[in-house]
């Protein structure tokens, strides 16, 4: 993801840095061929190790807080359109998987990127669950999303996600929608401009220090 989604002129900019953002967002991909869908008692289907974790109450509003080393920020989950996703980004949360990893790809004037606890963009927690993102998504300034490996389906993920510091990132509806920054914002775009836009490597060391949900 880079900013401007919108803008034609990025479009071979964009299939690039897709490919990378979508790299590997359930992890452990070196023997995905006899990898089988099993159904959670959440009544989400998980491809990989067989996981189960609590659907989130729609009725209630979460709010994710990501400290970092540059500072924080929140992140209101979007329930609606993906139940799973944040309900298996939630339980990553509260057993602090995402405390100590890094934003391994930061690509300025697009996106920003962590999740992943190797910080090689290969990593994540085993197994994927899917949200196939409405027809009409846009991924504008703000909007966090999953990536996901170019092989897997429209709106699968794992742990690695994206927050996306362009006007409009032009990407196609294929990632599912893990919520939008509601504080915190200034943050997102201090930390999108500590990253080399040739290798989207971070210039500087950016961790997250500890993630919460609530309620």
């Amino acid at each position: 993801m880079t900013d401007g989604w919108a803008k034609p002129a990025l479009a071979a900019m964009v299939g690039l840095a897709v490919c990378t953002l979508v790299a590997c967002g359930g992890g452990d991909k070196t023997a995905t061929p006899k990898t089988t869908t099993q159904k959670t008692a959440t009544a989400c289907p998980t491809i990989g190790k067989e996981v189960t974790f609590p659907l989130l109450d729609k009725s209630k509003a979460y709010t994710v807080n990501v400290l970092t080393n540059f500072g924080s920020f929140e992140i209101r989950l979007d329930l609606g359109d993906s139940p799973c996703t944040t309900s298996s980004f939630a339980a990553l949360v509260r057993k602090h998987f995402f405390d100590g990893t890094r934003f391994h790809r930061i690509v300025p004037g697009f996106v920003i990127q962590g999740g992943d606890p190797t910080a090689t963009g290969r990593g994540g927690p085993g197994y994927s669950v899917r949200d196939v993102p409405p027809r009409n998504s846009l991924y504008t300034e703000g909007v966090v999303a999953m990536a996901k490996s170019p092989a897997e389906p429209s709106g699968a993920s794992g742990s690695q996600f994206f927050v996306v510091t362009a006007v409009n990132a032009g990407l196609p509806p294929e990632y599912a929608i893990l919520g939008v920054v509601t504080k915190g914002l200034k943050v997102v775009r201090k930390i999108g401009k500590l990253g080399n836009p040739v290798t989207e490597k971070p210039t500087r060391r950016v961790v997250v220090l500890r993630m919460v949900v609530t309620p």
